[in-house]
Order: C-alpha cells, then structure tokens, then sequence
C-alpha cells in the first residue's frame, strides 16, 4: 500500500489547480445543469470543491442523474439522503434513528469494494438501541461525488487522514460535537482506527472489524547501513508457483478494467468475490501465519495472493458458486447483490482503488503520530472464517498488546467469513449494542 503516486497524476496542492482539471470540471457540468431532489446545482457543486483545492479536495461533479435509492431499497427505518460541502464531497449517507430527538451518534464506515449499503442489516438494531446511527458512501463510492474519476486522478484526496477529514466534516455537518463509536469494516477499520488516532476528543470509542490496527508508522530505527534484500514482493515472484499481493494487483492500471468488465460480468463477478470471502466457501480456515515471508503468505487463498498472471475477474471466477448455492444464500440474495452491481456498474471501481494506491501520499503526515496509541475503548470483531486478520502477521497481536491500550474484547464470530456484519448481522448487532452500553 506504500506506492509512490502515477507520475502522470494531475495534482491539486497549495491551491495550485491545474488547466486540465478547470477543463474537465467545465465540460462535466453544463450550465444548464438542474439539480435533482436532494441534489445541488452544477454553480453550487463547484464552488465547494475549488474553495477546498488546498486541502486536497479532488474535483468531480454530482451526477444529476443520481438520486437517493428508490422506495423499497433498504430496511424500513433507515433513509437515503444527501449532505453536500463535506470537505469538497456530496456524501450519499444511510441514516437510522434520526426521528427520536437528540441522540448520541454512531458512524459507520464501509470497505472495499462495499456501500454504506453494507451496514443495512445492524443499523436499525443500532437506532432501537438509542442511537442516531450515519453510514456514508465513502470517498470514491456508490452516490458520493466530489471525488476526481481515473487512474490518473489526483491520489492526495485519498490519503487516509483526508479521509478522516470526510468523517469529521460529515460529524459536524450532522450537528454533533462528538461521535460515540465510530465503527469500520475492511478498510474503514484503518479509517476509524485513525479517527481514533487523531480526534479522540471526538470520536469517543472506535470498533475495528475484520482489519486489525497494527498501530501508529514507526521511524525506522537501526537500519543505518542495512543491505537492502530482494522485498517480499519479489520473493513471491519466484515461488515455485509465481503468486503476487493483491493489494499491489490494486495498484496496477489494470485492476479496475478487469473487474468492471469481467468476462463473467460485473453482477457475477461480485457474486464471486463475496462468496469466495465469506464463510459459504469451505476453503476459508484461517490461522495465525508465523512471519511476513512469501512462503508463510502463500498459504492464503488466492482471492489474497494471487496467481502471478492472473487478475481478479479470473481469481474470483474459479470460486463461483453453484446456482443452487446461489439461491440458497440468505444473506446476500440476489436482489441484494445487485444493488451493488448496478452502482459499480456506473462508477467502476477506480475510486475505491485509489485507497491503496495512495498510502505514499499520506506517509509523511502520519509519521507526525508514530507511537501515538488508541487510548479510547476499543473492540474488535471478525469472521470465524476471515483470514482478514491473519493477512498481515503481527497486526492483530500489536492490537491487543500495545496499539489500543483499552481494548474491551476481540471477538470471532461463528459462521461469517470477511463480509461479518452482513454474514451474521443479528450477532454483530448484539456485539455493537453490548460494547456500545459497556462504555456509556
């Protein structure tokens, strides 16, 4: 995840934006532009994004064509709706308990290649506990727009602490002075872990699922004249049979075109891909790897260390279910699925890449914190059946041991593979609510 930025990526720094990007942003938004409901107008989506040019805003229009999920999408007790000038974003967020007067806030924030969509299942459990509970289609998702398209784009407003400045942004937009747990899957772990890093005073608990926090980056230390080997990545080329990192598959051009266009379709390869992580696939039976060494990582399905000349359409696509294991699955059934499909299928997957493409733009800020720990409660949950925290050896003991420093329990949960709180909401929700009580 620690890749230098695309040389050819436009940049937005300083208040310096470049010809290209003012001509991009004129031909998206015509000036006859109208705004749906709940919608801003193309004067108004612009103004925003070159106010905040200097804080790595990326510039993109709202798609006037896009607007809350139709009637029948989600869950009674939950609503789609729109809050625009977050840190130059139009966030398409889900709200439940939002009718009940005042209520402590709960922000939950999803991973790749997921929706705030994905957080359906605990969320009214969350608002019948008594909480106003915000899921945001994050930076580079779903109905979210602010956020520059393409591989090329700009990768700043990616870097992990800009996107902690969306969550903040969005807190304060919504009203609240702080946050009473703020909660992240996949990527949006290391998302929340950082709110918890950086604004404890906000953020006054934070719940990490399937993604450990390892803790704050270290300055290397005694490193003074070491001999550079050949790096892991390297060693896993020359395995006997040749593997690469998923993460840096991400990093490749490449990635997004092969998912979105898979020979098997962008319905079925989603379908692929939450099968092949989720506790339906039998093969998923992680441990604890004992080292960061090709061979050690090897062990993990391919979905994680790929085939060296294999992209993830075809990973995936090895793994697909039967239709009769299609149609048997409750947690994610057909109709479900396609509401992911159908909103891939309009933004492709480039805006959620850009996360792991920019851990190099965002390094030297979060050096500013090394050895800063999570001094706030802290719980973690995963799947039974998730290697999610085992990918990275080491990560999942330093979280207990030294990271959170007032971790409440670290909980695996029986039959739920990565995708944990859609897999086995009813038992999430209970983990939520119980973690939720102990600290108020």
């Amino acid at each position: 995840m620690e890749q230098t930025p695309d040389a050819n990526s436009s940049t937005i720094r300083h208040g310096a934006i470049t010809r290209r990007q003012l001509i991009r942003l004129a031909a998206a938004v015509p000036p006859a532009a109208l705004a749906v409901a709940g919608s801003v107008t193309a004067t108004e989506a612009t103004a925003p994004a070159l106010r905040r040019a200097g804080h790595g805003a990326a510039l993109q229009a709202p798609a006037a064509s896009v607007g809350p999920y139709a009637d029948g999408t989600l869950p009674a007790g939950i609503r789609s709706r729109f809050v625009s000038d977050v840190n130059g974003l139009r966030l398409h967020i889900l709200e439940a308990g939002y009718s009940r007067g005042r209520r402590p806030l709960a922000l939950l924030l999803h991973g790749f290649p997921e929706l705030a969509y994905s957080w359906r299942h605990v969320m009214v459990p969350l608002a019948a506990a008594g909480y106003h509970v915000v899921a945001p289609d994050q930076r580079g998702y779903g109905r979210t727009t602010g956020w520059e398209t393409g591989y090329d784009a700009d990768l700043h407003s990616f870097r992990r602490l800009n996107v902690v400045r969306d969550a903040l942004g969005l807190v304060s937009a919504l009203g609240h002075r702080s946050v009473a747990a703020v909660i992240g899957h996949d990527f949006g772990s290391p998302i929340a872990a950082w709110c918890a890093v950086t604004r404890p005073d906000v953020f006054r608990s934070v719940v990490l699922m399937s993604a450990p926090f390892g803790g704050t980056p270290a300055f290397p230390f005694g490193t003074a004249g070491a001999d550079d080997g050949p790096s892991i990545y390297e060693e896993m080329a020359r395995l006997p049979r040749p593997r690469k990192h998923y993460q840096r598959y991400y990093n490749t051009r490449e990635a997004d075109g092969n998912m979105q266009h898979a020979p098997q379709g962008i319905h079925a390869f989603l379908r692929g891909y939450y099968h092949y992580k989720s506790a339906d696939w039998t093969g998923n039976r992680p441990f604890r790897l004992a080292s960061w060494t090709a061979g050690e990582v090897a062990q993990m399905p391919t979905y994680y260390i790929m085939e060296l000349d294999t992209g993830m359409a075809e990973t995936v696509a090895e793994q697909m279910p039967s239709a009769a294991e299609i149609a048997a699955n409750k947690w994610l059934p057909e109709d479900e699925l396609r509401v992911y499909s159908e909103e891939v299928s309009r933004t492709g997957f480039q805006g959620g890449l850009q996360w792991y493409r920019s851990g190099g733009e965002g390094r030297a800020e979060m050096d500013l914190y090394a050895g800063r720990t999570i001094d706030i409660p802290s719980t973690f949950i995963a799947g039974a059946s998730d290697w999610g925290p085992y990918q990275r050896p080491g990560s999942l003991e330093r979280m207990e041991e030294s990271a959170c420093t007032d971790m409440r329990g670290v909980h695996f949960v029986e039959g739920a593979g990565h995708w944990v709180q859609q897999e086995q909401p009813e038992a999430v929700s209970r983990l939520l609510t119980a973690f939720l009580q102990q600290r108020a």
